[in-house]
C-alpha cells in the first residue's frame, strides 16, 4: 500500500493537531481517529485518541490499519468534498451502529486528512449543561479545523502543566465575558479567592494575573499564564479563541490547581538553596583549615616538614575547588573538566619554577560525574601532577620544553584518566610499592579501594638515567556509576 506523502508543512500541522486533541476528545466524549489517504480508495489511521470525560468505544490500538472507502464512505467524502459529513455507519467487528462526524483538516488551502469523531449514540445519556456546552465547543473548533486556523502555530502553545478539559473550562463571550463555567473551574476559582457568581463577569474577574489573558484575548490569539492568589494558590490557565470568517467569536480557558506542584517546586527551590550554602560553607572551612596550616609551615625551619605541610595544602585546596563548583551550580553532579583547569592551576602556581616553566595541556572531556567521586578524582589528579612536576624534570640531561598531557576518556560507564610527561621515565626501583612516594601511595589506595577503579603505570622506554627523556604515563579507569558503593566503602571506614 503507498501512502500518501504529505509535505514538511502538512506533517507539521497535523503533528501540532495531535498535540491539542486531547482537549477536543474530552470536549466531545468520543474517540477521535485521524485519517490520511493511504492509495487508491483506502484511509491509514495514524493516530487515535480516547476521551477521558466519557467511555471509549475502541480498546484495541487503531494505529497503522487500513479502513477502506467502503468500511468509511463519510471519511472518503469529507476528504473529497473537503466538508464535514455526518452519519451512521454499521461496524461488523464492534456488532454496533457508530455514529461518525468526519471533518475534513485543511492546511494551506488543501485538505490533508480527516479527523474523525466516533462513538455509539445508543450508549450517551441525556446532555446537561456541561455537556451541551463542551459539545457546542467542539463544534465551534472543528468549523476552525476544516476552514484551516486551528491548530495555532506550535510557538504560540507551548506551556508546563497545561490544563485539561476535566481540570476546569471556562467559556468567553465575543466581548471577553464569563458565559460558562465548569464546576472544576468554579471551584478552583472560589480556592483562588474569587467571590459572586462568575457568569457574566469580564475575564479581569478571574485576577490579578489575568491580564496576559485578556492581552492574548483581544489580539485574537492563544495565550497562557499563570494566577498566584495571596493564599499561595496557584492557577495554570491557558486561552485559546475561537473564530470563524468574522473574526474572534469568544474563547475558552482551560483552568488547573496548580498549587501543590508550585509549593512542591518552592521546596526544591529551598533545598537545593541549602545545599549548595552547605557546600559553600565547607568551601570556605577547608580554606580556613588550609590557612592555619600555611601558617603553621611558615613556623617551620626543618624542609620536610615544611614541604608535608605544603603538601596537605594541596590537597585540601582541591577538595575545596570541588565544593566551591557545588556551591555555584545546582544539583550533585559535576562536569569534571571544569574541575580540571584550576586544579591545574594550583598546581602551576604553587610547583612550577619561573624559570623552568612546565606546558600542561588538557585533552578530551570526563563528562559529568558524581560529586563523591569528583572529590576523590581532584586529590588523585592533583597528587599525580604534583608527582610529574617534582620528580620528571630533574635530569640534567632532559632536553626537551617539560610537558605534562592530561587525556580525559569517557567510554560507556567508565570514565579513563592518564597524566603523561616527556620527562625522565620511572626509576628501576620505582613498581616497589615500598620505594613509592606517599603521594602515589595516596593515588593507589583511592582508586583500588574507594573508587573500586584500576591504576597503571607505563615503563620508561629508556631505563638508564643518563639516556635521553623517555617519558612516564600514569593511567586510572574508575567507575563513574558506582557512587553508592563508594558513599558505603568509606562508611564503613
Amino acid at each position: 500500500m503507498n501512502r500518501h506523502r504529505q509535505s514538511p508543512l502538512a506533517t507539521a500541522h497535523l503533528k501540532r493537531l495531535v498535540a491539542e486533541w486531547a482537549m477536543l476528545a474530552d470536549l466531545c466524549f468520543s474517540d477521535l481517529v485521524l485519517y490520511v489517504p493511504a492509495g487508491d480508495s483506502s484511509f491509514e489511521i495514524i493516530n487515535h485518541i480516547r476521551p477521558s470525560t466519557s467511555q471509549t468505544i475502541y480498546h484495541s490500538d487503531l494505529v497503522g490499519e487500513i479502513r477502506s472507502n467502503d468500511q468509511r464512505p463519510l471519511v472518503s467524502q469529507a476528504y473529497l468534498s473537503g466538508e464535514m459529513t455526518h452519519g451512521d455507519i454499521d461496524s461488523a467487528w464492534l456488532g454496533e451502529t457508530i455514529r461518525v462526524s468526519a471533518i475534513p483538516v485543511r492546511c494551506d488551502g488543501q485538505v490533508i486528512a480527516v479527523m474523525s469523531r466516533e462513538f455509539v449514540s445508543a450508549a450517551r445519556v441525556r446532555p446537561g449543561a456541561l455537556e451541551q456546552t463542551y459539545l457546542q465547543v467542539f463544534d465551534r473548533f472543528t468549523q476552525m479545523i476544516a476552514a484551516g486556523t486551528f491548530p495555532f502555530p506550535e510557538e504560540l502553545v507551548r506551556l508546563t502543566n497545561t490544563p485539561r478539559v476535566g481540570d476546569g473550562v471556562i467559556l468567553l463571550s465575543a466581548d471577553g465575558r464569563v458565559e460558562y463555567a465548569s464546576p472544576n473551574a468554579t471551584s478552583a476559582l472560589t480556592r483562588f479567592g474569587a467571590r459572586g457568581v462568575l457568569i457574566g463577569q469580564p475575564l479581569a474577574a478571574l485576577g490579578a494575573d489575568s491580564h496576559v489573558l485578556a492581552q492574548a484575548f483581544a489580539q485574537g490569539a492563544p495565550g497562557v499564564g499563570e494566577l498566584e492568589s495571596e493564599t499561595e494558590v496557584t492557577i495554570s490557565a491557558r486561552l485559546l479563541p475561537l473564530q470563524d470568517s468574522t473574526g474572534t467569536t469568544g474563547a475558552i480557558v482551560l483552568l488547573r490547581d496548580i498549587s501543590d506542584l508550585r509549593r512542591r517546586d518552592r521546596l526544591l527551590m529551598s533545598k537545593d538553596a541549602t545545599i549548595r550554602e552547605i557546600h559553600h560553607r565547607v568551601k570556605n572551612n577547608l580554606q580556613t583549615i588550609s590557612s592555619i596550616l600555611r601558617l603553621q609551615g611558615r613556623r617551620l625551619s626543618e624542609p620536610t616538614a615544611k614541604a608535608a605541610i605544603e603538601e596537605s595544602v594541596r590537597r585540601i585546596r582541591s577538595i575545596a575547588l570541588v565544593h566551591e563548583t557545588l556551591s555555584r551550580d545546582a544539583g550533585d553532579d559535576v562536569r569534571f573538566s571544569t574541575l580540571l583547569r584550576p586544579l591545574v592551576r594550583m598546581v602551576e602556581e604553587s610547583l612550577v619554577a619561573p624559570d623552568r616553566p612546565v606546558r600542561f595541556t588538557v585533552e578530551g572531556d570526563g563528562g559529568v560525574v558524581p560529586s563523591a567521586l569528583a572529590t576523590s578524582l581532584s586529590v588523585v589528579l592533583t597528587e599525580l601532577l604534583q608527582n610529574a612536576v617534582e620528580h620528571a624534570f630533574t635530569a640534567v640531561a632532559h632536553r626537551d620544553a617539560p610537558q605534562i598531557v592530561i587525556r580525559l576518556e569517557r567510554v560507556s560507564e567508565q570514565l579513563r584518566i592518564s597524566v603523561s610527561d616527556n620527562g625522565v621515565g620511572f626509576p628501576a626501583e620505582f613498581h616497589q610499592r615500598s620505594q613509592q612516594s606517599l603521594g602515589i601511595s595516596i593515588v593507589s589506595a583511592l582508586v583500588e579501594t574507594e573508587l573500586l577503579g584500576t591504576i597503571e603505570f607505563s615503563e620508561p622506554l629508556a631505563p638508564e638515567r643518563s639516556a635521553p627523556a623517555a617519558g612516564a604515563e600514569i593511567t586510572i579507569c574508575v567507575p563513574v556509576n558506582r557512587q553508592s558503593d563508594t558513599a558505603e566503602l568509606g562508611t564503613d571506614r
